[in-house]
């Protein structure tokens, strides 16, 4: 989920913003905009799940629904939060 989301949030920030601004072509921030903003609540609900059966502290929390929000950090605290849960799966 957080792969989705953060493709959204790289598409949105260096596609759409620079050609909305630059050029005043609004069509790509008007499509992916509210799609990457329905998907990333859907990602809340699901990192909270998670979060909650894992029991995982405010910060875990927090460094998770935050990757949300800074381009490129999705992908890396997915790798952690993928080899965490792996590893206490064992």
């Amino acid at each position: 989920m957080a792969y989705i989301v953060g493709v959204g949030l790289l598409i949105l920030v260096l596609v759409g913003v620079p050609l909305k601004y630059a050029a005043g072509y609004r069509g790509v921030v008007a499509v992916v905009g509210p799609i990457h903003g329905i998907l990333y609540i859907v990602y809340l609900a699901a990192a909270y799940d998670l979060a909650r059966r894992g029991r995982w502290t405010l910060r875990q929390m927090a460094a998770v629904v935050g990757a949300g929000f800074v381009p490129f950090l999705a992908f890396v605290v997915e790798r952690q939060v993928t080899r965490r849960v792996e590893r206490e799966m064992r």
